[in-house]
């Protein structure tokens, strides 16, 4: 592993070993969507369904969503179906790194009109439990 910083000053820790011209840094996913030409879901933005899906993908060390566990801190889409992921991890040195971040990013690329989806682990801020959703909070007993 190596840690290095982006533009921004944000620290990176390489656990995905992925490198390319599209992806300058080992921390970074971007892929096209597998149905970018599917209909919108109805009733609901691609940002709206990413988050549904987001809270469907579960720590497999903690009960818990990656999403309501806070481990996501950036979901956007624009207008064109280009989504945005900026995640962490709750600690450096997690088992499951690469297949978490992989996870999560495959799935958001299974939703429909989802042209391009680019995945990015960060470390700043740093993780803590104050990040978490209040049902997470009391399922692990935290409130």
């Amino acid at each position: 592993m190596s840690a290095s910083s982006d533009v921004f000053g944000r620290k990176h820790l390489s656990v995905l070993n992925r490198t390319g011209p599209s992806s300058p840094s080992h921390f970074l996913l971007e892929d096209p969507g597998n149905h970018p030409d599917a209909a919108p879901p109805v009733g609901k933005s691609i940002e709206q369904t990413v988050v549904g899906v987001l809270k469907t993908i579960y720590d497999p060390e903690i009960p818990l969503n990656v999403y309501d566990l806070g481990l996501i801190y950036r979901a956007t889409a624009d207008e064109n179906g280009k989504v945005q992921i900026d995640m962490t991890l709750t600690s450096p040195g997690c088992p499951v790194a690469g297949v978490l971040i992989r996870q999560v990013h495959d799935q958001v690329r299974k939703v429909p009109a989802v042209k391009w989806v680019r995945t990015e682990l960060v470390w700043d801020p740093p993780w803590t439990k104050e990040r978490m959703g209040d049902a997470a909070k009391l399922a692990l007993g935290l409130l």
